[in-house]
């Protein structure tokens, strides 16, 4: 490793020691000298489904630090749309195109933290968890704060009336339902029509809905939710409607 780099990043981490108040941690993993490879924490921000709970993340120095930033993900399973919650991968301009070389290990964590607070679910890394956020900010609040007792550590007081003991098996639980409420609610947008039916005109570059209305308009059959072929007039009609010249 660079000296340089290497006296940087020691110094980042004994400015965070130096700062119990902000409860943000960053240590070498393991315990052991390689200061490429950290495990850093924060507390989840306070008046949110995340507080109270700690959260652990793989932090990867590139050779290029402090010029590039820190490579980072969630060790710890959280609900949020900027964070997949299968992999922890994190969607931030931090930890990307806003990145300078004055941020720091210690600022990108408390970037993380802002972010609990401040999710972003139109620019989504998990399309699930955002669309229920968009749909069911109620529902999406519950299971984000049963992910925070469970995985997290937050204390399970803090839930709501209704909510139960969260277990891994309700989570797993959670995240089918809210798995199929998503299919089902895509399937409600072809109203009625095959999937396969309109999305051969979606492979053209048109939405679903823009092309379920041509259909309509041109009187297409649904036929039971069947796929078959459509005559060659209905082609050309569809295609006319979609392309705005009819």
């Amino acid at each position: 490793m660079a000296s340089n780099r290497a006296r940087r990043i020691a110094k980042e981490i004994a400015d965070i020691h130096a700062d119990p108040h902000s409860q943000v941690t960053a240590e070498p993993v393991g315990g052991g000298d390689d200061l490429t490879h950290l495990r850093g924490s924060f507390r989840g921000p306070p008046g949110t489904p995340y507080e109270g709970g700690t959260y652990y993340v793989d932090i990867r120095i590139p050779n290029e630090y402090p010029f590039r930033p820190p490579i980072m993900k969630f060790e710890t399973k959280v609900w949020h749309p900027n964070v997949s919650s299968q992999t922890g991968a994190i969607c931030l301009d931090t930890l990307s195109t806003a990145w300078s070389p004055v941020l720091t290990i210690k600022s990108a964590l408390l970037s993380l933290q802002s972010l609990l607070s401040t999710p972003e679910p139109k620019d989504p890394q998990d399309a699930e968890v955002a669309n229920m956020l968009l749909r069911k900010p109620k529902e999406f609040e519950r299971v984000a704060r049963e992910w925070a007792i469970v995985f997290a550590g937050a204390p399970n007081n803090q839930v709501g009336e209704g909510s139960g003991g969260a277990t891994e098996e309700s989570i797993r639980e959670q995240e089918r339902k809210a798995k199929e409420d998503e299919e089902r609610d895509s399937l409600a947008a072809y109203d009625g029509y095959n999937k396969d039916l309109v999305d051969r005109f979606c492979s053209m570059g048109f939405d679903v809905d823009r092309v379920v209305a041509a259909f309509k308009y041109v009187g297409i059959d649904r036929m039971g939710g069947q796929d078959y072929e459509l005559e060659e007039a209905y082609m050309g009609d569809i295609t006319a409607r979609l392309l705005g010249e009819a």
